[in-house]
């Protein structure tokens, strides 16, 4: 759930297509539609983590899609075609979402091949660049047993830092907001939350990836 709200990396990609002037700065639209997508974000994702970790506790797959899977004799008709209506909503998600998240991280490399290197600036090179990045971070995905646990490993030290604590820290020290005010207790309990988050996560993380090592299926057995 906490990984959800990382999105700060695009954010100021969006609002740079957004039409600014001094009457009418882009900050105010842009405003308006963060807190409309995180709210939609928040009825996505919230209730289906706290129902799958209410019905399943600590068996709950880190793909809640595998907690429904079970013996072909036992899921009924519409729970299957509930599973693979699913799926296929997590792929169109992935084809659009993906590009978008990637895009920052196509242009710095188009900047540094262009500027640096002295590349021409053609659509071979567009299209060379992103279909070598997409195999790569394909292949990576594919390559690496027990993802999700990774994920949380290691997105712990990112993502809980950059999304949550630091961008508080920084606005507390540029606005200087009153002491005990509201600005001020709640950047300073988003703060605390985030601290949390970083510690916690890996630790579940390394806990999972632990106890999945374990398993006597495991693709990368320990003893």
């Amino acid at each position: 759930m906490a990984f959800a709200y990382a999105g700060h990396n695009v954010v100021l990609e969006i609002q740079a297509t957004i039409p600014s002037t001094p009457e009418n700065p882009s900050k105010q639209p842009m405003w308006k539609g963060a807190i409309v997508a995180y709210i939609i974000v928040a009825f996505c994702y919230f209730p289906v983590a706290l129902i799958g970790f209410w019905i399943f506790g600590n068996n709950v797959e880190d793909n809640i899609l595998k907690s429904l899977q079970g013996p072909e004799r036992l899921i009924i008709g519409t729970l299957k075609r509930f599973i693979i209506v699913a799926n296929i909503s997590v792929i169109i998600h992935l084809m659009g979402s993906y590009q978008v998240y990637a895009m920052p991280v196509f242009d710095m490399i188009e900047s540094v091949m262009i500027k640096k290197w002295h590349f021409s600036p053609t659509r071979v090179l567009r299209y060379t660049i992103r279909w070598t990045f997409v195999a790569a971070t394909m292949g990576i995905a594919i390559a690496l047993p027990h993802f999700g646990a990774l994920l949380s490993f290691f997105g712990g030290f990112v993502f809980a830092p950059t999304t949550y604590f630091i961008p508080c820290i920084i606005w507390l020290i540029l606005k200087k907001p009153k002491r005990f005010g509201l600005s001020w207790c709640i950047n300073w309990i988003c703060i605390i939350l985030g601290v949390l988050v970083m510690i916690i996560a890996p630790i579940g993380g390394l806990v999972k990836l632990i106890n999945t090592l374990k398993k006597p299926d495991s693709s990368c057995k320990i003893t």
